[in-house]
């Protein structure tokens, strides 16, 4: 029997077959690996992914849940098998007191319109809101609010998912507890987020935003720790910048948030107190054009058709005992030299205590430094920057870093053991429980 046996003759036209389909399922934001699947299914309900999954397992057919589609290398594709569609699961609400219901198919922009509306936001968004709920959930989601609040996952109160092996349930921290901690962060490999309930909080009118600059990593880096673990600032963030006029050839920028209402506006020298930046610059935004910036960047992207390149991305978390040389070296790499010309380097620091989520891996120590590397590569080009990628990671990884499992990064079942280290055997032992066939989340490449 081959997998796809009597899969067309069980879903019948449910079953998306058409060539166009099938080509934009092959695909993904980083447009480095296409693996076209046998076909696209696109679920109305938990019912309808639970068909899905039980049909699948005991053939071994693989399956990958989709929305935004904004996977690096192929992580939410599966070849030869079924997409899982979520965007007809792209609810949101109701909004009810401090939390809202989410669909895994939503989008992060749709959850802000739904919840602003109340006065309340997500304690943490990702800076680009068009990526899908799900997808983030099971990733964790980082952004500029996490020194305070942890991942997006952390935000999660509940869950309603089905298991690789077709089961349909609701889990918490108190309620399939297990299940719901292999889920958050968990890469997909265990369930499928049908639903999350989010815990909101207040969200401000205004912010004020601050990009203060340094010439010097050092004192960059140093700032960067103080305002972490004081939080005297909503948000925090931070870019490495090509610059002529620097010993490393770059300058760095803290990019700071705080909320205000207008009539009581930030004070300014209390916030920048006791930094030592050589130039400020602040700019006052409503709460939601701050949240949602990077649509404006998409729609030129999309113009110039820069958004359908090859996007060879990197993310490492970084020791904060070795970040200052691991960021010297890569940056100053010749297989890092197209960053000056056509990427953004963000550089910013957490705080290990708020990133909750027992599966997400992260370095030793109170602050560790997201270093992300956003290259576009022209159409043909994007292989060097690949296997530049792995030779990053291997010397950040031999320095303490570790993967932010967002990547244009191949990982061998060898990698993503010593990356989970002890934490292994958990997602292997819940793996064997809820995905016994293992048919989720193939792309990852964990060779189970």
């Amino acid at each position: 029997m081959t997998p796809s046996d009597g899969v067309s003759e069980r879903f019948g036209e449910l079953l998306d077959t058409r060539p166009e389909i099938l080509r934009e399922a092959a695909e993904d934001f980083g447009h480095l690996v296409c693996a076209p699947p046998l076909g696209v299914l696109r679920p109305r309900s938990a019912a309808g992914v639970g068909d899905a999954l039980a049909l699948a397992g005991p053939r071994g057919i693989p399956v990958a849940a989709r929305a935004g589609g904004h996977s690096m290398y192929g992580q939410g594709q599966a070849p030869g098998g079924i997409v899982l569609d979520l965007r007809e699961l792209g609810a949101v609400g109701p909004v009810s007191g401090d939390r809202v219901e989410v669909q895994a198919g939503a989008l992060w922009r749709d959850v802000l319109a739904a919840t602003l509306p109340y006065g309340l936001t997500p304690p943490v968004l990702t800076d680009y809101l068009g990526a899908g709920v799900g997808g983030v959930l099971s990733v964790g989601g980082l952004g500029g609010a996490s020194h305070r609040h942890g991942l997006v996952a952390d935000s999660v109160l509940e869950l309603e998912v089905v298991t690789g092996a077709g089961e349909h349930l609701v889990c918490s921290p108190e309620r399939h507890g297990a299940l719901f901690h292999a889920v958050l962060a968990g890469l997909g490999q265990v369930a499928v987020i049908v639903r999350a309930t989010l815990r909101l909080v207040p969200a401000p009118g205004l912010v004020r935003r601050y990009c203060l600059y340094y010439p010097g990593l050092g004192t960059y880096l140093a700032d960067q720790r103080l305002l972490a673990t004081d939080r005297r600032f909503a948000y925090l963030e931070g870019q490495a910048r090509p610059a002529e006029d620097t010993a490393d050839g770059w300058t760095y920028m803290v990019e700071a948030v705080a909320a205000h209402e207008g009539a009581a506006p930030p004070d300014d020298r209390a916030l920048l107190d006791g930094l030592s930046f050589a130039v400020c610059e602040s700019t006052d935004l409503p709460y939601a054009e701050f949240a949602d910036r990077v649509a404006v960047d998409e729609e030129v992207l999309r113009a110039t058709g820069e958004w359908l390149h090859p996007h060879p991305w990197l993310n490492l978390l970084l020791p904060e005992d070795t970040a200052a040389s691991v960021v010297t070296d890569v940056l100053a790499g010749p297989g890092f030299r197209d960053l000056r010309d056509n990427g953004l380097v963000l550089l910013y620091p957490l705080l290990s205590s708020t990133l909750r989520a027992p599966l997400f891996r992260r370095p030793p120590g109170e602050v560790v430094h997201l270093l992300a590397l956003l290259r576009t590569a022209a159409p043909g080009t994007a292989g060097p920057m690949v296997a530049a990628n792995r030779t990053a990671y291997e010397y950040a990884r031999a320095k303490g870093a570790v993967a932010y499992p967002a990547n244009a990064l191949p990982m061998s079942p060898a990698d993503w053991r010593e990356h989970y280290g002890s934490r292994w055997s958990t997602l292997a032992e819940a793996k064997s429980r809820h995905d016994p066939h293992g048919i989720l989340g193939r792309g990852h490449g964990m060779g189970w």
